[in-house]
């Protein structure tokens, strides 16, 4: 066989490979529905912000994984085919650098801790905080796992754990010799009110120096995805159901009663976006005392 054959041959076969591949993504992906499917959604929100000159957020593995799907993001699609998600938002990029700020926190506070991410989907956290030295757990459904490895692989300091965060199993492969940070970003809405109460509670009665980091929507909001029309955030796109709403002043004893009362709780709320009318917007729902009880936040609690 001639030279030019072989490596005729040989960009066949890796073509073929490329091809096979990128087949295999789109078909998973297009097969994930419900809550898998929101990681598309996020993942949509953060890179575009990312992807801006005056962005909030630096992510270049949120949009390299962006642009590798070939998704529709925002275009109208049959119902057969899925749904797309409308015009980026930035919230899910504030929310990300919102707990990359307090992940930061803990590390500084522990060096030896670990952290662990829970329904991490296509987040790019570890890379955003690369130069942090601790050992990462993810913990997502097994067709998340899949979507994810994909395109960002487990390692020694990066364990990738295929089961729901209500599947226990999970907690028995934490070390409980070491600080725990456990986050959930988008998640506890998902549950019913008592998952996450047991959840809460299951944690806090293994892990002694813990740390956990969650967002909460308000009750209105959940009413809202439980109604018949849903949270529809466009034309195409109804949000899964989030059971689970709690009002802002209503955070402390939530905790109180299902961890116990030697956890402190902080609000700790969205950053400001900073460009012009949204900011203000924003600013507007986020602080002016009657509206912000109605606002979504972020809470972290810990001893």
């Amino acid at each position: 066989m001639s030279l030019q054959r072989v490596r005729s041959h040989s960009t066949s076969k890796f073509l073929k490979a490329i091809i096979s591949k990128v087949f295999t993504i789109y078909s998973e992906l297009e097969k994930l529905t419900g809550i898998p499917e929101t990681m598309l959604w996020t993942l949509h929100n953060r890179a575009n912000e990312a992807m801006r000159s005056d962005g909030v957020i630096q992510d270049p593995k949120a949009i390299e994984i962006y642009e590798a799907i070939q998704y529709d993001y925002e275009r109208s699609r049959s119902v057969t085919k899925g749904q797309s998600f409308g015009k980026a938002d930035p919230v899910h990029a504030l929310r990300s650098i919102a707990f990359d700020s307090e992940i930061r926190v803990f590390m500084k506070k522990y060096p030896s801790g670990v952290v662990v991410n829970l329904g991490e989907g296509l987040e790019t956290q570890r890379f955003r905080l690369a130069d942090l030295q601790t050992t990462w757990y993810t913990i997502d459904l097994p067709e998340s796992i899949r979507a994810r490895e994909h395109f960002i692989s487990p390692g020694d300091r990066w364990k990738h754990i295929s089961c729901s965060a209500l599947d226990y199993a999970w907690i028995d492969q934490i070390p409980t010799d070491r600080p725990v940070c456990i986050t959930a970003q988008g998640l506890l809405m998902y549950f019913q009110e008592s998952e996450v109460q047991d959840l809460l509670k299951t944690l806090a009665e293994r892990h002694p120096i813990l740390t956990i980091i969650f967002d909460v929507i308000p009750n209105w909001l959940a009413q809202k995805t439980l109604s018949s029309d849903g949270l529809k955030m466009s034309r195409d796109y109804v949000t899964p159901v989030m059971p689970w709403g709690i009002n802002r002043k209503e955070i402390p004893s939530f905790i109180e009663k299902t961890m116990g009362q030697n956890f402190d709780v902080t609000d700790i709320g969205f950053p400001r976006y900073p460009l012009a009318i949204r900011s203000f917007l924003f600013w507007v729902w986020f602080n002016v005392p009657v509206l912000k009880q109605l606002a979504p936040t972020i809470v972290k609690v810990e001893r």
